[in-house]
């Protein structure tokens, strides 16, 4: 499978998670079959500028619920899940277990 490929299948499960809520890199490796990848989806989420329709990379955290990847991005997805609804405190959204989304139980492929 292609890079742009394998995004596209990413961009497309990120953007079927609610508002209010959020998954793992790994959770949606797994659900594409591919559980090792989880740095790949990582990879995919910094692709995402200017991609349409727009894929909300903010609900995309690490399997802890921490918020990843640099400084100044850090920042801009915590206003982003601020205005969702979910709180983040210092780079780690709490009550995780709650918020979180798994595409292997809520989506039907």
């Amino acid at each position: 499978m292609t890079d742009a490929l394998f995004y596209e299948h990413v961009f497309e499960v990120v953007r079927q998670i609610p508002v209010g809520r959020v998954t793992s890199y790994g959770a949606i490796a797994k659900f594409l079959g591919v559980g090792n990848w989880s740095r790949k989806v990582g990879h995919a989420m910094g692709e995402v500028g200017g991609v349409e329709p727009p894929v909300p990379f903010q609900r995309v955290v690490n399997s802890q619920g921490l918020l990843t990847g640099g400084t100044s991005g850090i920042e801009h997805r915590k206003e982003l899940l601020a205005a969702e609804g979910v709180t983040v405190i210092g780079n780690k959204v709490q009550d995780y277990k709650n918020v979180f989304w798994d595409p292997a139980k809520e989506l039907n492929y």
